[in-house]
């Protein structure tokens, strides 16, 4: 029998997602039977509370100890970490992220099997499970928010305080865009999130070509790729497995797009090599007519240089003063560039999110569980027995490194 426990999230401020619903569990019990069983850590913070985990004929404990594997959304406070367990959750750690490199140290230190989910692919190479649409979705609606709330030309409610999807769809309706130009960055879950916001709102999408070009008596998006606004330094053209593996070969010709667009959404993966979008002397120039940036991927510094810090959902705004870059008060000034950068996004919609997350996870983790040494499950675990595995080798000077 495999003992599942679902943790309580300990990151501050607490995570409302969840890795199963009540009812994905009682489905999991059913199919199952004796071969599993769960134990929910009680929380006051859960989207679905402990009450609906009980109806669900869930054990809801206060230690969750006795179970083998520990399911969680964010990173587990090192203090939580149980030793010699399997953690699944997001550890924000296999980038080389600095600022969680006491938690790898820890995890490793405590003989954890950690399984990232971000690394949960199949042998495509895709991920398997992922929040990514949602983020794309309440990343997109933010971003119209944002727009309204600067411009003053329609008010609509926050995605937080709506039920659901088909309720923020039902806010669309009381939008009316002026003939705007809204670029949108990525491809993915997360891009393909985006386009069913804009898409729901009847955007007209167009080319690159046309979006620089053309002159349109509607609102317009245009979805960016690499090749669109990167370029070889040496003579100006591109191919996609040079960009990826020498990026540095190449600079950003995004400034073209820049000067016709005012709402930039931002949700593609960024090598922290590549070159950047724009830089902070852009947007000095008055032909840098972008007002209202979602940087969805929320690197901090990274592709979108004004993300300086994440904002959060109860803050979830901040403007970026052009000509000295400093970062002022939302909608302080009429000619700053408003930025949105929450970095938990699917948490506005967290029950809908976990309910497609959950889904994903019984689909491929949970009869991977079952398998021994499960290729899926393998490819994904970064720590074991105190070491780091073959594949995220690449680790081990990041986790020496010395504070």
């Amino acid at each position: 029998m495999i003992k599942i426990g679902i943790i309580r999230e300990g990151k501050n401020p607490p995570d409302k997602r969840v890795p199963f619903t009540p009812t994905q569990i009682k489905e999991l019990i059913l199919n199952y039977g004796e071969d599993l069983e769960f134990l929910v850590e009680s929380s006051p913070n859960r989207c679905f509370d402990d009450q609906e985990y009980i109806q669900a004929g869930v054990r809801v404990v206060n230690d969750v100890s006795e179970a083998d594997i520990l399911f969680g959304v964010k990173e587990v406070p090192i203090s939580n970490l149980l030793p010699e367990k399997t953690y699944f959750f997001f550890s924000h750690t296999i980038k080389k992220q600095a600022y969680n490199r006491p938690l790898l140290k820890a995890i490793l230190a405590k003989n954890i099997r950690l399984i990232d989910y971000e690394a949960l692919k199949n042998e495509e190479g895709n991920r398997v499970v992922a929040f990514g649409r949602w983020a794309g979705i309440v990343g997109a609606y933010n971003a119209l928010w944002t727009y309204g709330q600067k411009t003053g030309l329609y008010e609509i409610e926050r995605a937080r305080n709506l039920d659901g999807l088909s309720d923020l769809l039902n806010e669309l309706k009381k939008i009316q865009l002026p003939p705007i130009k809204i670029i949108v960055i990525g491809t993915g879950r997360v891009g393909k999130g985006i386009k069913e916001i804009l898409g729901a709102l009847g955007i007209q999408e167009v080319s690159a070509h046309d979006f620089i070009h053309s002159y349109y008596e509607e609102p317009v998006f245009v979805v960016l790729k690499s090749e669109d606004f990167n370029r070889r330094k040496s003579d100006g053209g591109f191919d996609k497995e040079e960009f990826y593996s020498s990026p540095e070969k190449y600079e950003s010709h995004f400034q073209k797009f820049a000067e016709v667009g005012e709402v930039l959404i931002g949700g593609g993966y960024w090598n922290p090599g590549a070159p950047r979008l724009f830089t902070m002397e852009d947007i000095k120039s008055p032909d840098f007519s972008i007002s209202v940036i979602a940087d969805i991927t929320c690197d901090i510094r990274g592709s979108i240089p004004t993300t300086i810090r994440a904002s959060t959902i109860t803050d979830p705004i901040y403007d970026i003063e052009r000509e000295s870059g400093a970062e002022i008060p939302a909608f302080g000034s009429q000619t700053s560039i408003s930025v949105m950068a929450i970095d938990n996004l699917p948490c506005e919609l967290p029950r809908e999110s976990s309910e497609e997350f959950g889904r994903h996870l019984s689909k491929w983790v949970i009869p991977a569980l079952f398998e021994e040494n499960s290729p899926i499950l393998e490819r994904a675990t970064v720590t074991r027995d105190g070491d780091l595995t073959l594949e995220f080798m690449y680790l081990m000077d990041f986790v020496n490194q010395e504070e």
